[in-house]
């Protein structure tokens, strides 16, 4: 008689079933039966970490390479807690994936212990301010119904990360029935409102669109650049949605609205039509960026618009359909602000590198834009080189630029190339600045293990780069900022993985990355170099040009 699949197996086979292809996770001993054989179910890869917090970082970095829903599965207690960091990063983002952690078993709790090995007074509870929803399944049965909803929750719009835990002695029962998947089911348009908005457009003296990564969710690209055509409006990515335009496309402003010149044409336009954003406090200044008077404000959830500025004409609905119908409902312009696109980037880019402060950080963008080529996926950490990537930056298309903004995560490019490499056909490069990547440096043994095609672009200025620009600007002593740290080249040697030394951002480093990205082997490139921020910075946020 064939023995019947596990609870755990059925959850496994689920999450392949929804896109899943690989689930990321550390073994512990409650939640063992995710690693044992399937019978009869086919299920997804399981790849082991080294750290519970790089398995959710790993879940988030496929899910924004891929498009698809990402998946962990971690262990009880301390397990659990150890994800909260990279889950916080996922629920911040927008990033849709399920985290499955293992509770004490049933009968620990039946018997009324406490305190023992692993056990939390309310393990979820500590997720449930930044879970989109949490699930506790107490049955073979309950986890069945649940883990559908679950996935069907994380995929709804807008997408966010679930969490749910299960009894480590459910998960090795018997599974008693199939879960069923419900489709994420799309978003209706409120044409009536959108009509009116189309109006709107079509009586305003010239237009802009603010598109975020709702955009990119919706896989709404062409549209978006049809209408920017259409209408003769500049196109304004956000930190999720760059990409969703060629660097080439005449409408594509391809840089933050924080330089100067930049914030100068958008508040040239009477109108702003916002696709799939949410305004957050990083892109807009804290709401003190200038924005046009009237906002025609698209999102499938009212929670996200932008209310915290005036003129704002709110419409709930999905963002293609809604590219859609105002294409078709607004008139065609012959001209329009997008004639000013390519004057505004000049004169940055001509600006960044005539300032002696920013030169070399114009230098290290574009070596690494000549080095990727479009070809790479590009994993920013949180540190001043990510910084630049993150924003300046131009990629080919969407989903080939990870920035970890959403919460400010320090330590998330290491290991989110992981989940980035099994996303992508591609090389994958990782962006690290030395104080982040100690966060999570038993990744390379993964990367190591696994032969992924990761080159690790480690920019080593001996501490916290940024830590060291506020006091400079305030005036104030620099606490904290130094650090110590290991030989990196013998550290990576020391796992195997070849390793490149190059001191500055010129051509030695162009090389270097172009040998470790063309092996599509893992690599590590350390850079000796220390690059002054970017105005996307807060403490840059009042200064001119």
């Amino acid at each position: 008689m064939a023995e019947s699949p596990s609870v755990a197996q059925m959850v496994l086979h689920a999450l392949g079933n929804a896109g899943s292809q690989i689930v990321f996770g550390l073994p512990g001993a409650h939640n063992l039966a995710f690693w044992r054989p399937s019978p009869g179910l086919d299920t997804p890869r399981l790849v082991n970490v080294r750290h519970e917090q790089t398995a959710v970082y790993a879940a988030d970095g496929w899910a924004r390479s891929t498009g698809r829903l990402g998946a962990a599965v971690v262990t009880t207690g301390p397990g659990a807690a150890n994800t909260l960091a990279a889950f916080g990063e996922a629920s911040m983002s927008g990033s849709a994936l399920v985290l499955v952690a293992s509770e004490v078993p049933l009968r620990v709790t039946a018997a009324g212990l406490r305190r023992t090995l692993h056990q939390s007074k309310d393990q979820a509870a500590m997720f449930r301010s930044l879970a989109k929803a949490v699930f506790t399944p107490r049955s073979a049965r309950e986890v069945a119904q649940d883990i559908g909803t679950a996935i069907a929750t994380a995929l709804d719009p807008p997408w966010g990360p679930v969490y749910m835990d299960i009894p480590a002695d459910v998960l090795r029962a018997a599974a008693v029935e199939a879960p069923v998947l419900a489709p994420p089911v799309p978003r209706a348009v409120d044409e009536a409102a959108l009509a009116a908005a189309a109006g709107l457009v079509n009586s305003a003296g010239s237009v802009a669109i603010w598109a975020g990564g709702g955009v990119v969710d919706a896989e709404a690209a062409g549209d978006l650049a049809s209408l920017a055509f259409h209408l003769q409006a500049p196109v304004f990515t956000t930190f999720s949605s760059r990409g969703l335009l060629s660097p080439t496309d005449l409408c594509n402003v391809c840089l933050p609205p924080h330089e100067p010149e930049v914030e100068e044409l958008l508040g040239r336009a009477d109108l702003l039509i916002a696709v799939g954003t949410d305004f957050d406090g990083m892109m807009t200044k804290d709401a003190r960026l200038t924005l046009p008077p009237t906002i025609v404000d698209i999102n499938v959830d009212m929670e996200r618009m932008s209310f915290g500025y005036d003129g704002v004409v709110p419409v709930l609905g999905d963002a293609k359909r809604a590219l859609e119908f105002l294409l078709k409902a607004t008139d065609k312009r012959q001209v329009g602000l997008i004639a000013g696109v390519g004057d505004v980037k000049a004169a940055v880019w001509s600006r960044l590198g005539s300032d002696p402060r920013t030169s070399d950080a114009r230098t290290f963008v574009e070596c690494v834009e000549r080095t990727v080529a479009g070809t790479a996926v590009v994993v920013n950490d949180m540190t001043v080189p990510g910084y630049w990537l993150g924003n300046y930056y131009q990629p080919h298309q969407g989903r080939t630029v990870q920035y970890p903004v959403g919460w400010g995560t320090l330590g998330y490019a290491l290991p989110a190339s992981v989940g980035a490499a099994f996303g992508s056909d591609g090389p994958v490069l990782a962006v690290c600045g030395d104080g982040g990547f100690m966060f999570a440096v038993g990744e390379l043994a993964t990367i190591a293990q696994e032969r992924l095609p990761v080159t690790v672009l480690l920019v080593n200025d001996g501490g916290y780069g940024m830590l060291r620009y506020d006091p400079r600007h305030t005036g104030e002593p620099q606490p904290g900022a130094d650090l110590a740290g290991p030989d990196f080249v013998q550290l990576a040697t020391a796992f195997g993985i070849p390793a490149t030394h190059v001191t500055g951002v010129g051509l030695p480093l162009e090389k270097a990355l172009g040998r470790a990205l063309a092996s599509y082997e893992p690599h590590v490139v350390v850079c000796d170099a220390s690059l002054f921020p970017p105005k996307t910075t807060s403490p840059r946020w009042e200064e001119g040009g």
